[in-house]
């Protein structure tokens, strides 16, 4: 059964959304071979949710499938509403099979583009759909309004059940089978097989000035995006206004978002929008294909609308680091931020992989890492392991014990050369379910420092229930003898994920004024199944707006 049921109920210019969204299995049709995703609605990508700043989104998840869902609406900030953020076992039980659970929460204070995700194993695949903040009624965007608004979302797809890619990654300890494509709004286009028919068609006018609202929902590639003969406006990202610069192509992190701004100022013609692979780690497998759609000019002539080759654009090299330096290096706010000057909590935290040693009561075929080991990953030394009975934010609603322990440490047990030549004797870390503990309204900075452990890579790093600003990024091991006067405290960019560079660092810094269960993870999603997470809990402050509001009634048991 398909429904597609939204509503929406006026209190003064704010407006509430109702939506239905039924998780169902649906054929669909990729690369010659029709599988039975997993969709909302029977949608592959899911529905575009469309409201202003300071609206309220009631969403019913009714779930129709086979597994355990929970939806995440990622980069929203969910004051006081933890209860609907949606990751598995930190803020809710998953929904069960004939389950529902209703997710209510207001979008306050921001405005750009946002995107709402499964957030339960590998669902996320193929559960995933554009969340569209326009400014407050009455109020309008910091640029010329654009003639058309166009949701681009990039993703990754398998021909196979992503479910069973992940839990035969888990059985072996080996890295997962790479994706068969990526997709263009679902689709991947010209130059795979049996595609062409169905590549996404993006309409443009000549004199147009066109707002995309780019997205990147693949589940573990970084991606560089790009159309032919049209350069970029950037004017947003992650839901913030950024001080508008001009790129020929752009790179996003799984889960970041980004809003730019094409004019339709070229011959009347169709120019391929691509999407490929940025690939930092050394020696690893990736998918290195391109997916295409195609940028169309209305007022193109027939022939040109029929001509088999839209012109290409000139794409990266997979592994052009200096070009996604130099793009993330232009980002800065709109205007002068207030951001906190002193700080009260200051962690220095080392994200990477790591490789445990073969258990003796495994086999050779359970332990398919590098020289017969398996793959982990950690934040500090510590391998997160969610819990598998209550939610991490039920457990201390509740004062369950034996669910999480506060000891999150905040520097590495060990100082060493992050990455340098590391010891083996430091590739293996321990397991555990370790949060830190922030108490309401105190300024934290966190140096997030990717290591060389097993391979450096370019590690997408997302905060939930947070923006944050980003004060610097560099390469190599953080200095703070050196590299403090490098931090941006006038106008950095705001931003829920930090694209932490390969073999590098980055310094983000906020204010918990959020309470709640907060995870902080590693975006590609083989790295949250090997642990590169930990969790903030934020607690709550001394006034009735500075505290966690009650559970719903209907909030799943597990």
């Amino acid at each position: 059964m398909m429904i597609v049921a939204a509503s929406s109920i006026s209190l003064a210019s704010a407006k509430t959304h109702y939506h239905d969204f039924v998780i169902q299995p649906t054929r669909v049709k990729r690369l010659c071979k029709t599988h039975n995703a997993i969709t909302v609605n029977g949608m592959f990508p899911g529905p575009t949710l469309e409201v202003n700043n300071g609206d309220t989104l009631v969403v019913n998840v009714v779930n129709q499938i086979k597994y355990n869902i929970t939806i995440h609406w990622h980069g929203v900030r969910q004051m006081r509403t933890a209860w609907a953020d949606g990751p598995e076992f930190v803020t809710q039980c998953p929904v069960k099979p004939g389950s529902s659970y209703t997710y209510k929460f207001t979008i306050e204070g921001q405005e750009g583009t946002l995107w709402w995700h499964a957030h339960s194993t590998w669902l996320r695949a193929t559960v995933y759909g554009a969340i569209l903040i326009y400014p407050k009624e009455g109020s309008s965007y910091p640029f010329p309004k654009p003639r058309r608004e166009t949701p681009i979302l990039l993703g990754e797809w398998w021909d196979a059940n992503p479910i069973d890619v992940l839990r035969e990654s888990i059985r072996t300890g080996g890295a997962p089978n790479i994706s068969d494509a990526y997709t263009i709004n679902g689709q991947p286009g010209d130059l795979y097989n049996c595609s062409s028919k169905e590549t996404a068609i993006i309409p443009i006018d000549a004199g147009e000035t066109n707002l995309l609202r780019v997205i990147n929902a693949a589940l573990n590639q970084p991606l560089f995006f790009t159309i032919a003969n049209h350069p970029f406006t950037v004017v947003g990202a992650d839901a913030s206004y950024v001080k508008p610069f001009t790129t020929t192509v752009i790179m996003l992190g799984p889960g970041q978002t980004t809003d730019v701004l094409i004019a339709g100022n070229q011959i009347p013609s169709r120019y391929y929008i691509a999407a490929t692979a940025y690939q930092s780690a050394q020696n690893a497998a990736f998918d290195n294909s391109t997916a295409t759609a195609i940028l169309e000019y209305k007022a193109a002539p027939c022939p040109a609308k029929k001509q088999s080759n839209p012109i290409m654009p000139i794409l990266p090299a997979f592994n052009d680091t200096a070009a996604v330096t130099a793009f993330s290096a232009s980002f800065r706010s709109l205007k002068e931020v207030n951001i906190p000057k002193e700080i009260d909590e200051d962690l220095f935290v080392t994200v990477g992989l790591g490789l445990n040693d073969c258990p003796p009561e495994f086999g050779s075929d359970r332990c398919q890492g590098p020289n017969g080991t398996r793959f982990t990953s950690s934040m500090n030394n510590v391998s997160f392991v969610l819990p598998q009975t209550t939610s991490l934010l039920q457990a201390y609603q509740t004062d369950t014990p034996g669910v999480f322990t506060t000891d999150f440490p905040d520097r590495p047990p060990v100082r060493f050369d992050y990455t340098g030549n590391v010891d083996r004797s430091l590739w293996q870390p321990i397991q555990g379910t370790k949060v830190y503990r922030l108490e309401y309204g105190s300024r934290v900075q966190v140096v997030l420092q990717d290591t060389s452990i097993v391979t450096a890579e370019n590690h997408p790093i997302h905060l939930h229930g947070y923006d944050f600003y980003i004060l610097a990024e560099g390469f190599g091991n953080f200095d703070p003898d050196v590299d403090t006067g490098k931090f941006n405290l006038v106008d950095p960019p705001l931003r829920n994920t930090a694209a932490v560079p390969a073999g590098g660092w980055a310094v983000i810094r906020f204010v918990a004024d959020n309470p709640g269960m907060w995870i902080m993870h590693c975006h590609l999603d083989v790295h949250i199944s090997w642990g590169l997470a930990m969790a903030f809990l934020v607690e709550d402050g001394n006034e009735v707006m500075q505290t966690l509001e009650a559970p719903p009634l209907d909030l799943p048991v597990c």
